[in-house]
Order: C-alpha cells, then sequence, then structure tokens
C-alpha cells in the first residue's frame, strides 16, 4: 500500500476514521435533536426544519409498515426526481426497517419492469408525473402498492418552479393507491427501529453500461464510511449550506448532497431540474458553501453569458467526479472563484468515492489519493500483476465503503473480486496510473480504448487535449470502423455560442494535428447541439459510438 500521499492530506484530519456504529437513518434523529429548529431543506422557496423532516419520515414508515405491510429487509422502489419527498422516502423506508432501492426516473415502464422484477418489488413510492411509467408493472410484476407524491406539497410561492413541481396532487381512486398527504397524515406508529451497521440500507444499481443493471448490495456500515468520510475531508459543518443539483437517486448525489448534509446537519436547498440560471441565483441567496456536482453541468454553468450578474463569493467548496474536468474549464474557474475543483473517484459499488483530491493540494484532472483506510493498487488486467508508479492499469480497491455484492450475481462476485496480501480487492473496470506523489489519473473505461492502427488510444485524454480549443464547450471523442486503421477516432464537438457558424469541422481536425501524436487525433468531427446523457450528467459515449458502428455497417 501506497502512502506517499499522507504528505498532501488535509490538516487536522486523521489518516483514519473510527465509523461510528450507527445507522443512517440515526444519523437523521440525532441531527434533529442537535438543531431541532434549523432548516433541513429549502425547496423552491419552502422550507422543512429537522424535527419537521423527522417527523414527516416516522409517519411515513408507520405507514408502509402498518398500511402497506412493509416487512424488515423487503425492497421498497423510490423512483421519483429530486425533491424533498426522495429525502423523506429514502429514510422512512430506513426507517421501516426496509432496503431503499433508487432507480433513475428516466426510465420507461419496460426499462423499470426488469428491476421490480429484479427485486421482487411489492412497494413502490413514486414521483406523480412518473406513474403512468409505473402503473402498467401492477398487473405483470410483483408490484402491488404505491404511493404517489406530487412535489408542489412541500414548495414555496416561488415563480421559477419547474412544470413537474407545480402539479398538484391527483387522486386515483384505484386499490393499493396511495397519495402522499395519506401516507404521512394519520394515527398509525411504526414498530421499533431495529437495525444495525450490518443491515442492508441501499441498494443501487449500475448503469448497465457493460451487460444487466445490477444492484450492488450496500449495508449501513458502507454508507456511513463515504458520510462521515465526506464530512470529516471538506470539513463539512451545520453552517454551510449544500446546493442539491446531482440526482439523488445516484451514488454521487445520494451521499454528498444528501447524507453528508443530514450528518453534520447542514441545510439542503434541493433543485428538480437542473437550471443554471436558478443555480446562480440560488448560491447567492442563500449563501451556498458546498456544491457537489459533474463535469458537464459544471461546464453549462459557467459557459452562463449572464453568470456575472450573480455573486459567488460565498462558495466554499466545489467537487465532483464522474469524469475528468477538463484543465482548461478549471481554469475559468479558478479565475472567476479562485476556487479549485475537487476531484473525487468511486463507483455505484463503492457508494461514491474511494478517492478524493485533498482540498488544498487538487491536482486538475485527476482522481485524487485514496480515501480514508482505502487501499487502492494498479493491476495489469489480465495476469493480475501488481504495477508501480506511472504504469498503466486497472484499478483495484479494498476499503471499508466497499459493498458486500451484487444481488443474485453469483458469478458476477466470482468475477469481481481479487485477493492480495490476504485482503478482498474489488475490480473496478477503469484504466488508470498513478504517479510518484501517490495521486491516480483516470486513463478510460477498459471498455472504451480504442486500437488505431495498433496504437491504443485513450478518448478521456484526446477530450481533454480538445477542452483547450477556445471554440469547445464540450468534446466526446469515439472509435469508429475503418477499413485500413481497423478503427480511427472521431469527435464530436458541442461547440460555444460565440464559436457556432464562424468555426468549421475541418478547422478543429487542422488544428489537433497540431495538439497531438499523428495516431492520436481526431481524423473526423462532428458538431453538435447537445450530447446525450444520462441524468447523473455522464456523456452517454457509448450510444455515439454505437451509431457509428450501425452507420459503417449500413444500418439506419
Amino acid at each position: 500500500m501506497e502512502t506517499n500521499h499522507f504528505q498532501f492530506w488535509p490538516k487536522r484530519v486523521p489518516y483514519s476514521l473510527t465509523i461510528p456504529e450507527t445507522t443512517i437513518y440515526d444519523n437523521l434523529t440525532i441531527s434533529a435533536k442537535r438543531y431541532p429548529s434549523k432548516e433541513a431543506i429549502i425547496y423552491y422557496g419552502g422550507t422543512l426544519s429537522y424535527n419537521q423532516l423527522l417527523r414527516e419520515v416516522d409517519q411515513q414508515a408507520a405507514f408502509l409498515e402498518k398500511q402497506l405491510h412493509v416487512s424488515p429487509g423487503e425492497n421498497v422502489l423510490l423512483f421519483m426526481q429530486n425533491s424533498p419527498q426522495f429525502v423523506i422516502a429514502y429514510y422512512a423506508i430506513l426507517r421501516a426497517n426496509a432496503v431503499v432501492v433508487p432507480i433513475n426516473p428516466m426510465l420507461t415502464s419496460d426499462e423499470l419492469s426488469f428491476y421490480v422484477k429484479d427485486c421482487e418489488i411489492k412497494t413502490a413510492v413514486v414521483g406523480q408525473e412518473l406513474y403512468d411509467r409505473t402503473e402498467p408493472l401492477l398487473s405483470s410484476t410483483s408490484l402491488t402498492n404505491i404511493v404517489t407524491a406530487a412535489y408542489s406539497y412541500y414548495a414555496g410561492e416561488e415563480s421559477e418552479i419547474p412544470a413537474e413541481v407545480a402539479l398538484e396532487t391527483k387522486q386515483f381512486n384505484k386499490p393499493n393507491h396511495y397519495t402522499w398527504e395519506e401516507a404521512i397524515n394519520h394515527e398509525l406508529v411504526a414498530s421499533k427501529y431495529n437495525r444495525s451497521i450490518n443491515d442492508v440500507a441501499v441498494m443501487p444499481y449500475t448503469s448497465g453500461t457493460t451487460g444487466l443493471p445490477k444492484g450492488c448490495i450496500h449495508p449501513n456500515r458502507t454508507v456511513q464510511a463515504n458520510a462521515v468520510g465526506a464530512c470529516q475531508w471538506m470539513n463539512l459543518t451545520a453552517d454551510g449550506n449544500h446546493l442539491v443539483t446531482l440526482p439523488l437517486f445516484h451514488v454521487t448525489g445520494m451521499l454528498h448532497s444528501m447524507h453528508a448534509p443530514i450528518y453534520s446537519g447542514a441545510p439542503m436547498v434541493i433543485m428538480t431540474r437542473w437550471d443554471r440560471n436558478l443555480a446562480a441565483k440560488y448560491i447567492e441567496k442563500y449563501k451556498i458553501a458546498n456544491w457537489v456536482n459533474i463535469s458537464t453541468m459544471l461546464i453549462d454553468f459557467l459557459s452562463n453569458p449572464n453568470l456575472s450578474n450573480y455573486s459567488l463569493s460565498s462558495l466554499k467548496i466545489l467537487a465532483g467526479g464522474g469524469a475528468p474536468l477538463p484543465a482548461a474549464v478549471g481554469e475559468k474557474l479558478y479565475h472567476l472563484t479562485g476556487l479549485r475543483f475537487i476531484e473525487g473517484y468511486g463507483l455505484s459499488e463503492t457508494i461514491s468515492h474511494t478517492h478524493f483530491n485533498p482540498p488544498d493540494f487538487p491536482k486538475l484532472q485527476c482522481l485524487g489519493v485514496p480515501s480514508f483506510d482505502v487501499d487502492a493498487r494498479i493491476i495489469e488486467p489480465t495476469t493480475m500483476k501488481e504495477l508501480g508508479v506511472g504504469e498503466i492499469g486497472e484499478i483495484v480497491v479494498n476499503g471499508p465503503q466497499v459493498f458486500d455484492g451484487y444481488y443474485n450475481r453469483e458469478d458476477e462476485n466470482r468475477n469481481s473480486f481479487l485477493e492480495i496480501e490476504g485482503k478482498r480487492f474489488f475490480r473496478t473496470g477503469d484504466i488508470a496510473r498513478y504517479d510518484e506523489e501517490g495521486y491516480f489519473f483516470i486513463i478510460d473505461r477498459v471498455k472504451r480504448m480504442v486500437n488505431a492502427s495498433g496504437y491504443k488510444v485513450w478518448p478521456t485524454e484526446v477530450e481533454s487535449l480538445l477542452y483547450k480549443h477556445p471554440a469547445v464547450q464540450q468534446a466526446c471523442v469515439v472509435g469508429v470502423p475503418d477499413p485500413r486503421r481497423g478503427e480511427t477516432i472521431k469527435a464530436f464537438v458541442v461547440l460555444n455560442d460565440n464559436a457556432k457558424g464562424k468555426v468549421t469541422e475541418k478547422e478543429i481536425v487542422e488544428w489537433s494535428k497540431e495538439q497531438m501524436a499523428a495516431y492520436k487525433y481526431p481524423r473526423m468531427v462532428e458538431f453538435m447541439d447537445a450530447f446525450p446523457t444520462t441524468s447523473s450528467g455522464k456523456i452517454l459515449w457509448r450510444k455515439l459510438q454505437e451509431n457509428e458502428k450501425q452507420k459503417a455497417e449500413g444500418v439506419k
């Protein structure tokens, strides 16, 4: 285990953490006792104190248990956009001694049916606007009960409210259908809370980019490790407001924008839909100190021509992951705010981060250093040989946040772990290297490498170079079939507004020739107005690549 990175460790922060032997739900009860009247949630002008938040959670937990007969350890679907209801339902499911299964609200009914069947789900808490995607599953799966939530219930009087937040409560008047109001306004009382740190709390699913999605089994213990670790690393306190823009169903938003603020007793300013103008307004209005986002979101935020109209001086921490932040964007951020973007790295299997950049010594386009008690190494992915400084291979991790395994996937579990020096390591599938100071740098996904005339080309590296062009707002590089080279490089580019109609694809290609090795530069460039992305903001490079392969095969 390398220890060179300890010289850059945050000051006054221990190298190792003792994880509390309390659960995620316990964190809420403790914060509510400490700060009962303090704002927990701010939502389009509406507010909930920590005392109110805990009351709503306990009320809904009683309803889940007594009215819907949710049993201990049962999987419960949470299918909802960012909202107070998401936070309440999540913690209510935990309080009911059950397991949260948070699912992407962008999924279709057919896609959703896979998760319901995979987890044998009987009860779902659903955003009202997503009801039509859920209702068909009542007749084709194990799904029996649906609680629907209208986000307007907690919203205030602000004018800039998304359409789905403005919807009033709808009564469905069908068997086993319940409104949010029914689920929190009743005289039922939940049984004693009896979960331990080793009981399963949440089961986020992988994105399914390399096969069927897989449920990641996370007990309270693994979630608590990263919730406490995030608070310690970033010096989070009850007095630092958080802007919540990442989707809470995804582990990065879930951990850093919900669990960590609740652990520290801080207010959460929640946005249901991303809006760069409103985000800037909220940073100024609510004196936001902490904002965890993703590089694509930050790029959009910084390209806002109206940004100079707002004060960003309250910001203390800007952090995120998902994809490396281009160096040029990081420099723009620094000149605007004086802040360095604190990049991190993690997966659904590690309930967010295993690596973090030290806040006082961050490196651009860098995963950071291993977090508390994490042993991270680089191996050659076929021979499993451990590699050293500067050598490129697969990241494997051992740490307190590593999940217990995939749900009902014994074959996957056997292939996803290996033993080194008597310790169990998870194979991430990500290709990286580390430098002599112990900082890790992503190269790309194992599956993403392009083989151009026998040369290995990592798309992330090419994208980083493209971001240096002043006209490029976003870039996505893929390998496309080529009869001579096997594969060749194609770059999809979103231009800055002031460059549209002035810069050509050919000019980008010619510029790239001067910036990159001959085997590496993109032979083709295609301009796009926007990229397809996941709801967490990650660019769907695989979709672009598949489209190119279909074109090459003559598929329309």
